[in-house]
């Protein structure tokens, strides 16, 4: 007699485990999958797992605090879109807690609901929006410490959600003036939360990185030093921002129409300018690329935020770089989506929608318009194809279906469109 046959049967207790489980998958008419654990390297590795930056903020403060439910619509729509990684980016409110939260529950509500969380930390210098002069050689370290404890409770309480934690977000570069800090202090919490994963105080899987513009990730040579070589060789990737769209007043060499384009159509000339858009992006990320490979380090590169705006009275408006309209977002929106899956790059899109508080002082800034639906449920011009595939039509944000921007005709649309300036 086979010998694992008799152990088996000689142990009542396994045998009617065994029996239990056997009846129990006829009775259910499919097979007992065992669900296994996935990991960032893992969402990270497939594009295809379409990653967004969101803030479900719909008032003009992030005082006004979006509810579980309210939550829950907008996970609901960005889960028909395909996204099934989205990027939240601090701790001193509500707000990720309880997207996290509100995941958990889609999730005990239906097991095979998927969506996973790169949570962000927020980090300051000593200072930082208290009215006195920014110290940027010291760290606020009472909330820098406090972001990075509740960082580790949600990625302890929620490991199969949380998958990944970003030290600071465009916490180093210097145009960051209000609160920038030094390398050193974001390489200490990497450090700390490194550690944390070998000590088993963090689940292993989690990787650890900090977001932040190409530049401070040594883009530009300015920014190289000893402390972000070891930064780099510490985090488990980067993540890297990059925003043609700012520079088109910034620096706009590679925006304006050369005379050899005044033949061409506005429709050409808008297309051609967003072509190369994408391209100072891409040239911007290689930039980092060829730094890191100088150092003789591999890591892996994604792009933590990218985006563009659909409103501006301001710098990308009608009386600035005219960059900023729901045509261009679109092109962009495409054209990234297109270059970061071709080359196995996972792409954060800033943002799925917009957020009133950013510039709430006024409602045209540009900030306020990066979303590709609006505040109150209109998909812009990225998102109109979803529309007609009906997409979005068993959801609703703020009790409103999804409907076109500019009632969907193009032609009203292209009444606020400018081709680049000459």
């Amino acid at each position: 007699m086979n010998k694992f046959k008799k152990s088996t049967y000689s142990n009542p207790y396994l045998y009617l485990i065994l029996v239990c489980l056997f009846i129990s998958s006829f009775q259910l008419n499919k097979p007992i999958i065992v669900k296994k654990k996935i990991s960032a390297a893992q969402l990270l590795s497939d594009p295809k797992m379409k990653a967004m930056c969101y803030g479900g903020y719909r008032g003009n403060s992030r005082e006004i605090q979006p509810s579980i439910s309210e939550l829950k619509d907008d996970i609901k729509i960005m889960h028909a879109m395909g996204i099934r990684i989205i990027r939240t980016y601090n701790l001193q409110f509500p707000h990720a807690s309880n997207v996290i939260k509100a995941i958990d529950e889609l999730k005990n509500e239906n097991e095979d609901f998927e969506m996973y969380v790169m949570l962000g930390t927020w980090i300051d210098c000593k200072n930082a929006w208290t009215g006195m002069e920014p110290d940027h050689n010291d760290e606020n370290e009472e909330n820098n410490s406090s972001e990075i404890a509740k960082a580790v409770t949600l990625a302890n309480a929620y490991p199969d959600i949380v998958k990944i934690i970003a030290v600071g977000n465009e916490a180093m570069v210097h145009w960051a003036s209000s609160y920038f800090v030094q390398p050193r202090v974001i390489l200490k919490y990497v450090r700390f939360l490194q550690e944390q994963k070998k000590n088993g105080k963090l689940p292993e899987e989690t990787w650890i990185t900090s977001s932040d513009n190409f530049a401070s990730w040594g883009g530009t040579s300015e920014y190289h030093n000893d402390d972000l070589k070891q930064l780099i060789e510490e985090v488990d990737y980067i993540s890297l921002h990059t925003y043609p769209f700012h520079d088109t007043h910034y620096n706009p060499s590679f925006w304006h129409t050369s005379s050899s384009d005044s033949a061409l159509t506005s429709t050409e000339k808008v297309e051609n300018a967003m072509d190369r858009a994408r391209d100072y992006a891409r040239n911007q990320f290689n930039s980092v690329k060829n730094y890191i490979e100088e150092l003789g380090i591999e890591k892996p590169i994604h792009i933590g935020e990218t985006g563009w705006a659909s409103v501006s009275r301001g710098f990308y408006g009608m009386k600035g770089s005219h960059a900023a309209d729901e045509y261009k977002q679109a092109l962009y929106y495409q054209k990234m989506r297109e270059w970061t899956l071709e080359n196995h790059i996972t792409c954060f899109f800033f943002e799925m929608f917009d957020e009133p508080w950013k510039d709430a002082n006024h409602p045209q800034g540009s900030e306020n318009h990066f979303g590709l639906i609006t505040v109150d449920g209109r998909a812009k011009r990225a998102l109109w194809n979803m529309v007609d595939e009906g997409v979005f039509s068993d959801f609703t944000r703020n009790g409103v279906k999804i409907q076109k921007t500019y009632g969907g005709d193009d032609k009203s649309l292209w009444n606020h469109v400018l081709p680049p300036n000459q």
